[in-house]
């Protein structure tokens, strides 16, 4: 893997000492630029958990994935640069229904500075900017929203996020090691069963600095700070610009 390529492709070009202060610059910088998205599950374009062909599509056609792509290959950078990092298997919590999804449902990875755990994720969507360091009920702010840790049960830790005085949980976890091909059921069950939630809609999302952009078949939404504009597109080549413009992603078959 080209190392290099990947940190031009994030716009990182400062220390490479496994730090904190390298890991928060890397995770924030991998967020407002590596969208979130499950394109080619609805282009019909298989998702192997195959860190070269991840590497191809994020970095080389700087596109972007979801959660065994995104954190499954930013876990590469960051052992490359030396940090003592671990996969781990989440399983999310839904409101509607309030239960947690099963195992290795999303990926998630811990690194280890100092002697002090913390968790950085940039595969979940919406998440926090920084790494959040494992210290139970600790409400730690970020640019994103406050966060706050607890233990589930015996074996789970979960993260939730504060809203309005009230927890809402985003995923459990345990500390756990994981091999990437553990995750290879769940990435499969997501591509192809109707019930995953990747299947609903086509979708692209990317964080700025003061809100988000989202894109789906039908609506493009735009936020910023607490104002939010919503345009609903008329047809297939009106998306197919926005996707251009906000993301840089040429649809399916399209050649650059």
């Amino acid at each position: 893997m080209n190392y290099e390529a990947y940190l031009a492709r994030i716009g990182y070009s400062g220390e490479r000492q496994p730090t904190l202060d390298v890991l928060q610059q890397l995770q924030k910088l991998h967020l407002l630029t590596v969208p979130f998205e499950n394109l080619d599950i609805h282009d019909g374009v298989p998702i192997e958990l195959d860190t070269e062909k991840i590497f191809d599509k994020v970095v080389l056609q700087k596109r972007g994935g979801f959660c065994y792509e995104l954190n499954g290959l930013y876990f590469e950078l960051l052992t490359a640069l030396g940090f003592d990092a671990r996969r781990i298997s989440a399983k999310v919590y839904s409101a509607s229904e309030g239960t947690y999804s099963p195992e290795y449902d999303h990926m998630a990875l811990l690194v280890t500075i100092a002697g002090e755990e913390y968790l950085t994720d940039v595969g979940f969507g919406e998440f926090s900017f920084a790494p959040l360091k494992i210290a139970l009920g600790q409400v730690q702010a970020d640019a994103r929203g406050d966060y706050v840790f607890d233990k589930y049960d015996e074996r789970y830790y979960r993260v939730s996020r504060v809203e309005n005085g009230e927890l809402r949980p985003e995923y459990i976890f345990r500390k756990t090691a994981r091999a990437f091909n553990e995750f290879s059921d769940m990435c499969h069950f997501h591509q192809t069963d109707p019930r995953s939630h990747f299947r609903q809609r086509r979708m692209i999302t990317l964080p700025t600095e003061k809100g988000r952009i989202t894109l789906t078949e039908h609506k493009l939404k735009l936020t910023e700070g607490d104002l939010t504009k919503e345009i609903t597109l008329k047809d297939t080549a009106e998306y197919e610009a926005y996707l251009w413009q906000y993301f840089g992603v040429k649809p399916a078959g399209k050649i650059n």
